[in-house]
């Protein structure tokens, strides 16, 4: 089962402004599928398979050769030396749509292409399934804890996977051979000991130090990690916003998981039940909600540019999204029922700036329209948070 994804619409239009079109983002988020489903005619190569990437690395020019018209290549970065011979081979003929470039390592993908093909490739970044995609493909579930215990790596839906297996083996070969790789870990314990103290802090203000002190490693090595972890798509860091509100202004970043379905696995939640029950109900949900907008602007080629505000006082709204002069926020509650106090925090920021845009409170009940200033949504409809002309159609 093809399930489309949103991205493909600006993947299509980039493909013919731009010779070489770049596609990062996690194993197994379905990048593949996308390039190949996307892109009928294009022929495919897959630089994982050993004696191709041989090839490729050993005489590219002749790899290169070999393919007649427009091309796939897939996990471009196990041999970032065929960058400089694509970037002479579009300065040669700069066609557009002439190369479609794959790869799952971020911090090492940006650095070549930035050497090798600045101004020549177009970038986007795919993540797992969102919640319209999979609605829009029939596979709806009736609660939120659903959809975290499921989580949303494409595998699970198109092999029907049980969850907790698919994310055991995606957790081992995927984060302890890829990333472990990386940053080339020596002490197993001590790192897995992170993540699991990690997705019980998400969503929550950092404290590198104590984190460090509790995983008993210091604060430097805690910052490389958690720097190849967001280079490698398994964690997005939501930075706060201190633009123009002064000094008295957090400056700690919280961090998500890119696929709530990790950050339950890690957990220890086994089923939709537990998630109910659990104490971190509430930053499960938030994990889904935020990275659901996330989702939302890089399927539409767009920066993030989200951010959290909290200041000394008390003033804090969960999501912030500037728009030319205006801040798009929201606050995010796993409350099923509607009180008046879920949107105390929305107020108060309306209170602090005449900048204040849309204001919503995503929450995991019915929509309620409250005013022309604050709405009240379920979290299917998260990315409702974009501006007006960045909306889903």
């Amino acid at each position: 089962m093809i399930i489309d994804r949103q991205i493909a619409k600006e993947l299509l239009l980039l493909k013919t402004e731009y010779p070489v079109v770049t596609i990062l983002g996690p194993r197994q988020s379905g990048k593949t599928t996308l390039a190949k489903h996307a892109l009928a005619g294009y022929e495919y190569s897959n630089l994982e398979i050993p004696e191709v990437r041989e090839l490729a690395s050993r005489d590219p020019k002749a790899y290169l050769k070999q393919f007649k018209g427009p091309v796939i290549l897939d996990e471009i970065q196990r041999v970032p030396d065929l960058l400089s011979y694509i970037q002479a081979s579009v300065d040669t003929n700069p066609e557009p749509g002439r190369f479609v470039l794959t790869g799952s390592h971020q911090l090492m993908l940006r650095q070549s292409i930035g050497q090798s093909l600045a101004g020549r490739t177009a970038l986007l970044t795919l993540l797992p399934f969102s919640v319209r995609e999979l609605d829009a493909a029939g596979l709806r579930f009736d609660r939120f804890e659903e959809y975290a215990h499921h989580g949303f790596l494409p595998r699970i839906y198109d092999r029907s996977m049980r969850p907790t297996t698919a994310y055991s083996n995606y957790y081992q070969t995927y984060v302890e051979r890829d990333v472990r790789q990386l940053i080339n870990l020596k002490d197993a314990s001590a790192f897995e000991k992170m993540m699991k103290l990690l997705a019980g802090r998400a969503g929550r203000l950092l404290n590198m130090a104590s984190l460090a002190s509790d995983v008993g490693v210091d604060s430097h090595t805690i910052r490389a990690w958690l720097s190849v972890l967001e280079a490698s798509f398994l964690v997005f860091r939501l930075p706060p916003y201190f633009e123009n509100f002064g000094k008295r202004v957090i400056k700690s970043a919280k961090y998500y998981f890119t696929d709530v379905g990790l950050l339950c696995f890690l957990l220890g939640i086994r089923t939709p039940e537990q998630i109910t029950r659990d104490p971190l109900v509430g930053s499960i949900f938030e994990n889904l909600v935020v990275v659901e907008v996330l989702k939302a602007r890089l399927n539409r080629g767009l920066l993030p540019d989200l951010y959290f505000y909290r200041d000394s006082n008390g003033n804090e709204v969960d999501l912030l999204l500037p728009d030319a002069r205006k801040l798009h926020v929201a606050e995010i509650k796993s409350a099923s029922t509607f009180s008046w106090s879920l949107i105390d925090g929305l107020r108060r920021f309306q209170a602090l700036t005449r900048r204040c845009g849309k204001a919503l409170l995503i929450y995991n009940g019915a929509e309620q329209h409250l005013s022309e200033e604050i709405q009240a949504i379920g979290f299917r409809n998260a990315d409702r948070l974009l501006p007006e002309d960045e909306d889903p159609e």
